[in-house]
């Protein structure tokens, strides 16, 4: 036992020992630095300041015998020095007769002096001291400088100039793990990955039949459906080295650079292989060639040659597996995507509701919920909800939760953070007026009305008043299951719904007001697509317009026009009408529901927010207790932006430019 604790204060002694001595070393280091940079500061300060004064030489004579010289150099038929009062001053001998004469004079008032070339003179010190400060030090630094420098880059593997090298991340079986428990609402993809775990652990099953592993797999998908999730659960699965690394860290400034750490990302590779490589975000590097603005040599497009070759070039790569992850899988160059290179290619949707209902159990697992909380309920309120929104989901919940003290989250909470999600945060601390309040609620009652009787319409879910977000009111419906198309009835639905608004605003209030700006652009969108892309129009099955995306800004900046004037005056003529239709349908269903919109207006005016079963209750006229409604607040809402239609959950439209994160 002795002998052991003897060790280990030893052992601890030596490793406290050596962390001083490098503290001391680079604290020593630094001293000398900045008192080299004052010396050679107040040398050269001093040599530039004091000005040089011609002396005659009687004066310099009375100057040595009064003492007044403190400093002479006597060199050749010069002397040059410095007075008692800092001045400079030099004097020109006749020979070297009258410097020995005047080198006599000098030592008899200070130490002895020599003449020859650049002799020193002065009184009271050591010259050679002085030299020693303005020469020999700073040399001594500069060279303990570089000898630090270069013992520095030894140390730290020459990572002063290996900018050249990749910066991938081994991943460690000692970190934090996650396995595909940890992923929910992608049962397919995650079928597609195990056959890549299964093919690293057991390659025999598969190479005995012929097969052989793919060298690439690519997860694209929308933002937060859980791309890279499945990436690092593959890296707690496989038990095979894993390198993780981002597009983005591949190009710098220096010209090369990309190509260089692609070359010694692959080298790393083969060296542990088999082995995986994850690119997150590969279409920083990856987009297409010759999309450059102005042409000529693109370091981008450098990197990706290299990443081509090493993918499937001249030497294969055998036992390295690239995964890659992106939502642009449409910028991606032709080349990158094809077989052999990316052999695999797993979408990562947006999960059903029996997916999200997993992941909801997922994110639920560290939550103390309350009995009256159903994840299957919650998940069928959430359609098109990703995996990151049903995390911020229920992280929101649990905060409303303790902000009001509770012990477990009950679906209360989860409902408020559904709404704080959805339609952005209530703003009940500024205030408008009576009348923009009035106004909001008729322009809100006009789209629910709209909204409860035409056909093909997603049920309305809330209607409020308070300002939420941007809004200073909205309505919102919630669709009934997952769509994944949409019919014309549907879409000319959305119109109607949309117009609504601006209706009842010209009936009730005799005036318009620019709370339906957003609805008139929203439905205006709809038209032109419905014409222009859909074939949905009297025009026919046909498209108009075609679309050239800049690749290299990664969005539309120009529509070419393929057709002629009177194409172009018969496409604005369809979707005029296509949108007035709706209108004066709207007009219609609102003309028909007068009362049940007076009958909704008074209520938004009195409780500010009503549920999908207080609205049915109100338009058909039977009466509403106030056990059924929320009680109002007591300050009233803030001015906002205009009202405005939502329904957030709705898929966005086929032909749509899909979003970017």
């Amino acid at each position: 036992m002795n002998v052991l604790w003897y060790t280990y204060i030893r052992r601890r002694l030596r490793e406290e020992g050596q962390a001083l001595d490098s503290r001391a070393r680079q604290l020593i280091f630094w001293i000398m630095m900045v008192g080299g940079a004052l010396l050679l500061y107040n040398f050269f300060q001093a040599s530039t300041t004091r000005a040089v004064a011609d002396l005659p030489f009687s004066e310099l004579v009375l100057a040595i015998r009064q003492h007044q010289v403190v400093e002479a150099v006597i060199e050749d038929d010069r002397v040059t020095g410095t007075l008692r009062d800092g001045r400079r001053f030099r004097t020109e001998l006749a020979n070297q007769e009258v410097a020995a004469r005047v080198a006599e004079m000098l030592t008899d008032v200070g130490p002895d002096a020599e003449i020859r070339p650049r002799v020193l003179f002065r009184g009271g010190s050591n010259a050679y001291w002085m030299m020693f400060l303005t020469w020999v030090l700073p040399i001594l630094l500069i060279g303990a400088f570089w000898v630090f420098m270069l013992r520095q880059m030894q140390a730290s593997g020459n990572k002063a100039l290996s900018f050249g090298k990749s910066r991938a991340r081994l991943f460690s079986g000692q970190q934090k793990r996650v396995t595909f428990k940890d992923v929910a609402g992608v049962d397919e993809a995650k079928e597609e990955l195990r056959e890549i775990i299964d093919f690293l652990k057991d390659p025999q099953k598969f190479q005995k039949l012929g097969g052989r592993i793919p060298k690439g797999v690519l997860l694209m998908g929308p933002p937060g459906t859980g791309k890279t999730l499945l990436a690092r659960a593959v890296a707690g699965e496989a038990g095979v080295p894993f390198f993780s690394i981002s597009g983005s860290e591949f190009v710098e400034m220096f010209v090369g650079v990309g190509a260089s750490r692609v070359r010694d990302l692959f080298e790393q590779a083969k060296k542990h292989a088999p082995c995986v490589v994850f690119i997150d975000e590969i279409d920083a590097v990856g987009r297409h060639r010759g999309a450059g603005l102005g042409g000529g040599h693109d370091e981008r497009e450098q990197t990706l040659n290299q990443l081509l070759v090493e993918m499937d070039g001249f030497e294969s790569n055998d036992g390295i597996i690239l995964m890659a992850a992106t939502n642009r899988p449409d910028v991606l160059d032709p080349a990158l995507l094809r077989p052999g290179r990316f052999d695999r290619r797993i979408v990562v949707n947006r999960p059903d509701v029996r997916g999200r209902e997993e992941i909801l159990r997922v994110h639920t697992r560290k939550v103390q919920l309350g009995e009256d909380v159903d994840l299957s309920v919650i998940a069928r309120g959430t359609p098109g909800f990703t995996g990151a929104d049903l995390a911020n989901l229920v992280n929101e919940a649990a905060l409303i939760a303790a902000r009001h003290n509770r012990k477990a989250v009950t679906m209360q909470d989860f409902e408020a953070a559904k709404d704080k999600v959805l339609m952005g945060t209530e703003r009940r601390s500024i205030v408008i007026s009576e009348v923009e309040k009035r106004n909001t609620a008729y322009h809100e009652a006009g789209h629910t009305i709209v909204a409860l009787k035409v056909p093909h319409a997603d049920p309305i879910h809330k209607v409020t008043i308070i300002p939420r977000g941007m809004a200073l009111g909205v309505t919102q419906q919630l669709p009934e299951s997952d769509r994944y198309m949409h019919t014309r009835e549907y879409l000319e639905s959305q119109i109607a719904i949309m117009m609504g608004g601006r209706v009842a605003e010209e009936i009730f209030l005799g005036s318009m007001t620019t709370g339906a700006s957003n609805d008139l652009e929203r439905a205006t969108e709809i038209a032109r697509k419905m014409v222009c892309e859909f074939g949905m129009s009297r025009l026919g099955p046909l498209t108009f317009g075609r679309s050239d995306e800049a690749i290299f800004l990664g969005k539309e900046l120009v529509r070419h026009q393929n057709y002629s004037e009177d194409t172009a005056i018969k496409i604005d003529q369809e979707v005029n009408r296509i949108v007035m239709e709706q209108y004066e349908r709207a007009r219609q269903i609102i003309l028909e529901n007068r009362e049940a919109v007076e009958r909704l207006v008074q209520a938004l005016l009195e409780k500010e927010t009503l549920d999908a079963q207080e609205i049915r209750q109100i338009v058909e006229g039977q009466p509403v207790t106030a056990a059924d409604i929320p009680p109002a607040s007591s300050t009233e809402p803030g001015r906002g932006k205009e009202p405005r239609l939502l329904n957030p959950l709705l898929p966005p439209l086929p032909g749509d430019t899909p979003a970017t994160a």
